[in-house]
């Protein structure tokens, strides 16, 4: 089994323009953010085949520890496609039981139920808003958390928010 210290990004196609903001977060020296980026890992050229195409993905997240999936207008209907790459990256997820933290793209700190992968609604998991400071508490916080979970004995369900003190106590 390989050593799971990645984070994996999950987006729809149309918002990638998002997840390179994350990785410009990561590469500026003035903000405290940073992850071991399974996208870098297996490329996949987008001339590939399906198939080796879903075959990178599956070797990306076996090398997962924790996802971010990014939550837009379309990332709800998008998951629901078996055609789409989307679909299978959260099939996946939920095969793994990896856990989740949603980040809603239009800044809402609330739970976007209708934009989330219906796959995902009974996985504990937690929602936040698209800044650098709270999907970082929530990889720092949240994936512990999820861990001891499992093993609860009244395990939390769902999806999950943080109370505007967290945001504040980040000065968000």
């Amino acid at each position: 089994m390989p050593y799971r210290n990645k984070t994996y990004v999950a987006f729809d196609s149309e918002d990638i323009r998002f997840y390179r903001i994350m990785q410009a977060w990561r590469a500026n020296e003035k903000i405290d953010f940073d992850f071991f980026n399974a996208h870098e890992l297996n490329t996949a050229r987008d001339t590939s085949e399906p198939a080796t195409i879903r075959r990178r993905l599956r070797e990306r997240l076996n090398n997962t520890k924790q996802v971010v999936a990014l939550v837009s207008e379309t990332s709800g209907a998008k998951s629901e496609r078996s055609a789409s790459f989307l679909y299978y990256e959260i099939e996946t997820i939920v095969t793994l039981g990896l856990p989740v933290v949603f980040a809603n793209l239009n800044g809402a700190r609330s739970v976007q139920t209708a934009k989330l992968p219906r796959a995902l609604l009974e996985q504990y998991t937690v929602s936040v808003s698209f800044q650098s400071k709270i999907i970082k508490h929530a990889l720092d916080n949240y994936v512990d958390d999820f861990a001891k979970n499992l093993t609860s004995r009244t395990p939390k369900k769902g999806p999950c928010v943080y109370g505007e003190s967290t945001y504040k106590d980040l000065d968000l």
